[in-house]
């Protein structure tokens, strides 16, 4: 009997196995096209600037004014006409001391609709130096 020949069989087995792996490396290729897209829509969706003039313009009131309601009140009112965001914060003053310094506690609250974003603020106040030689 004659031999038979086995070599179109090994040809399309390789073939099978090349065909099978570019098609997982296809897939692998576009998930991770996606998963920049949706990462890079993140990073530029998220309201940086505008939580940084909400942040600024609360500490500037919790060191001039803190207790003034027509403060609150302009920010509240400024930050849902510019940003369409709801800003709320809390001004607690001396929450927290030691021997230099006092602290007031700021908490900033800001909602956009799409961002969520909280923080706590410890603003620092230098005590008064009392006599005490250092």
């Amino acid at each position: 009997m004659e031999r038979m020949n086995e070599d179109g069989q090994w040809i399309v087995l390789m073939g099978f196995i090349v065909s099978v792996s570019l098609f997982v490396l296809a897939i692998i290729i576009n998930q991770s096209v996606t998963v920049g897209q949706t990462t890079s829509e993140a990073v530029l969706e998220f309201p940086k600037n505008e939580i940084t003039e909400v942040r600024e313009a609360v500490i500037d009131i919790a060191k001039k004014d803190p207790s003034s309601y027509t403060l609150r009140q302009d920010l509240y009112a400024l930050s849902m006409d510019r940003m369409n965001a709801v800003v709320y914060y809390d001004i607690t003053n001396e929450k927290y001391q030691d021997i230099y310094y006092k602290y007031d506690e700021i908490l900033i609250r800001f909602n956009n609709g799409v961002t969520r974003y909280n923080e706590t603020y410890w603003l620092p106040e230098k005590k008064m130096n009392r006599g005490f030689i250092a």
